[in-house]
């Protein structure tokens, strides 16, 4: 029934498509620092939470289909940093910069591979409109590394990007620190999503249009980082990563609030990979850590920050 439902949604959508925007080739602008970078996330901070709302009058305009342009734009566009857009989806977020360190040996290429650092622009996010813990959120956490530990160095390799979500139809948790986000995450059936079903079923459809297999995002720009040799590239299937508790957990209503950093309470999170399904369960290794050690609320986190999606490969070597 709930498939019915959802099928239906999803051809009702479709019919009321506005005509597809055809993306141009982007210029790509110059490479740039990661300190560079982080300037423009971190400039003018704001003091208080900015609360910015989804509305299915947003996805389209007279000019087109405008979460299909944004979502081919993902797929086309590396730029770091892009002059002001709304995010359709995940409107809502906190950044971060910090530092991606592997520790364990395991299969995996490129910045999986164990004593690799990389300096990491990141944003968590919840998906459309709410950010309180009166009501379920989709948690997202959004990751970009640079391919070098010198924040003054100007990137000759594109960054390499990836996404995290922990329930895509929401959870009740009430910390965001209290889930586990991952590549391929699952979808909760509950009233959120039904009150929410046309604008999201039309997410959905758009995303799957522009790229398929969208419900998962793949890997591959990490494994592939700094290595001159496109061949024997492994890639884990399936990451996820979980908070380390912090010193001292700020209890706030908004996970914004909850996120943040003080110059002695920085945010962990334990990156853990897979490869394969034993048993019924993925085989997870957790092979690293992510120290996040500031954060800021600011309009570019929310609205010039860009992360380029892995447009979808089948020819990946997952080593298993």
């Amino acid at each position: 029934m709930i498939k019915l439902l959802l099928s239906i949604l999803i051809l009702f959508t479709v019919s009321g498509c506005s005509k597809e925007i055809k993306v141009k080739d982007m210029k790509e602008i110059e490479n740039q620092s990661f300190n560079k970078i982080w300037s423009e996330v971190s400039a003018n901070p704001l003091s208080k939470l900015p609360q910015n709302s989804v509305s299915f009058s947003k996805l389209s305009s007279s000019k087109g289909n405008l979460i299909l342009h944004d979502a081919q734009r993902t797929l086309i566009s590396h730029r770091d940093i892009l002059e002001p857009f709304d995010k359709l989806a995940h409107p809502n977020g906190v950044c971060f910069k910090g530092l991606w360190s592997i520790n364990e040996n395991n299969i995996y290429s490129g910045y999986f591979q164990k004593d690799t650092k990389a300096l990491i622009i990141a944003r968590a996010s919840t998906a459309l409109s709410d950010t309180t813990s009166d009501n379920k959120r989709a948690f997202g956490f959004a990751g970009k590394l640079f391919a070098s530990t010198n924040p003054n160095k100007i990137n000759k390799e594109n960054s390499a990007n990836f996404f995290l979500i922990d329930d895509l139809g929401g959870t009740d948790a009430s910390y965001y620190r209290d889930v586990a986000l991952t590549n391929d995450p699952k979808v909760s059936f509950n009233f959120t999503v039904i009150k929410n079903m046309l604008y999201a079923s039309k997410v959905a459809y758009t995303f799957a249009k522009a790229d398929k297999n969208s419900g998962i995002r793949q890997l591959y720009e990490i494994s592939q980082l700094g290595e001159k040799d496109s061949k024997n590239i492994i890639t884990p299937k399936w990451m996820k990563i979980e908070a380390i508790k912090r010193k001292q957990n700020i209890n706030a209503k908004d996970f914004r609030d909850e996120l943040k950093i003080t110059d002695d309470n920085k945010l962990l999170f334990n990156i853990y990979v897979a490869n394969k399904i034993v048993n019924d369960k993925k085989n997870w290794q957790k092979i690293g850590v992510i120290t996040l050690d500031t954060s800021v609320v600011s309009n570019s986190c929310d609205h010039r920050l860009h992360f380029h999606h892995p447009k979808w490969r089948d020819d990946l070597n997952y080593g298993d």
